[in-house]
């Protein structure tokens, strides 16, 4: 998983995300530094509003009160899979390298080399690199 500190550069810098079921976030400023939650239909569920306004539901027995969040109140943590598909055509090759791994995309008619010690990470700055 990325790290709390990238996820929130991600989203500043303009990632957009559609909740969907099995997605990690983080809900910043709330005392929750460490949490890391996981959309699911039992416990955190995605509502919509005619609006198209997103909600995160919190259903069952939670150890705080929360009973529902905007999706813009939220930091999503995007998986290696995810990160890869918001790379688009711009994604050349994944490899792996001694002490971790290195992603190249093609950005303004170069190749870009993004080297760290997972995959996920290495895919994240990639994108970053791309939304600059």
């Amino acid at each position: 998983m990325i790290s709390l500190e990238l996820a929130h550069r991600l989203k500043a810098a303009g990632v957009e995300w559609r909740p969907a079921a099995g997605d990690h976030f983080h809900v910043p400023d709330r005392d929750l530094e460490e949490t890391v939650f996981v959309v699911s239909d039992m416990v955190v569920q995605v509502l919509e509003l005619p609006s198209q306004q997103r909600y995160f539901a919190f259903n069952g027995t939670t150890e705080w009160a929360l009973d529902s969040i905007e999706q813009e109140e939220v930091v999503w943590l995007p998986r290696e899979d995810q990160l890869r598909t918001l790379l688009g055509s711009a994604f050349v090759t994944l490899e792996g390298i001694p002490g971790g791994f290195a992603v190249t995309v093609r950005h303004e008619g170069r190749e870009e080399r993004h080297v760290d010690l997972a995959a996920e990470t290495a895919y994240a700055r990639a994108l970053l690199s791309l939304l600059a």
